[in-house]
């Protein structure tokens, strides 16, 4: 089941996607909810981020490759940081170029999108909490990051966390192929199932710390290859199940 949040009149409403057509959901996405009438045709319509977090809880260092290439250790646990809410774009936004910065690295990752209230969840429900998962970019001021030793500067800026296009209901994120492409040339290739702390892991570690809300959304870790993007760039990010999100930097 795909999930979309798109324009609509003055705001924005959620969907389901069949077979290229978007069809209203007429309750509460976050709740009980059926399929309503035939909105439009999903290439006419202009997608938003699949949703709209309190927060956003990041994970450093999942990949052991990813460590190693940011020449770090491997974490003993989970290293958690926060994106604001304000970073968040949707499929087709822009990336923006800071002008404090001289190095915005790509970062793909899977995205877990929260869709009850989980606080101190149990790794064995904790896939039970989620409604669905999304492609996200964790774009980055590298240089800002280790000029500060601490990572809220170079992970915060606006429209630093692309989101979308939609979520994917029912989907085991156990095993999936994920990929980042800067203008058309591939630059991270990995699985999900090379992450050191899997999905369940993750929400379950979370939310000892924090109690996590309908929409808040979880970014897993990036794979090996991450590096920089320049003004004019085209980023994709596509992940087995879900789809491709695009987004151009200025």
């Amino acid at each position: 089941m795909k999930i979309v949040r798109f324009a609509w009149e003055n705001g924005a409403k959620c969907g389901l996607v069949e077979k290229d057509e978007v069809y209203a959901i007429e309750e509460d996405v976050f709740g009980e909810f059926e399929r309503g009438e035939r909105v439009s045709a999903l290439s006419e319509m202009r997608l938003l981020a699949p949703c709209t977090p309190t927060k956003i809880v990041a994970v450093g260092r999942n990949y052991a490759e990813h460590a190693s290439e940011m020449q770090s250790d491997v974490p003993a646990e989970p290293l958690i940081f926060l994106k604001p809410p304000s970073a968040v774009i949707g499929p087709g936004e822009a990336i923006v170029y800071p002008s404090i910065s001289q190095r915005v690295d790509y970062e793909a990752e899977l995205a877990a999108v929260i869709g009850r209230r989980a606080r101190n969840v149990s790794v064995g429900e904790a896939l039970d909490f989620v409604l669905g998962y999304t492609c996200a970019n964790d774009v980055t001021a590298r240089d800002l990051q280790r000029k500060d030793g601490q990572w809220t500067r170079g992970k915060s800026f606006d429209t630093f966390c692309p989101l979308g296009p939609w979520l994917a209901a029912g989907l085991d994120p156990s095993d999936l192929a994920i990929e980042c492409r800067v203008n058309g040339a591939v630059k991270q290739k990995s699985r999900t199932s090379r992450m050191i702390f899997p999905v369940a892991e993750l929400i379950c570690y979370i939310t000892q710390v924090m109690t996590l809300k309908p929409g808040d959304v979880i970014l897993t870790g990036t794979p090996a290859g991450v590096g920089p993007l320049q003004p004019g760039d085209r980023v994709e990010v596509e992940i087995e199940g879900i789809s491709v999100l695009e987004n151009a930097v200025v």
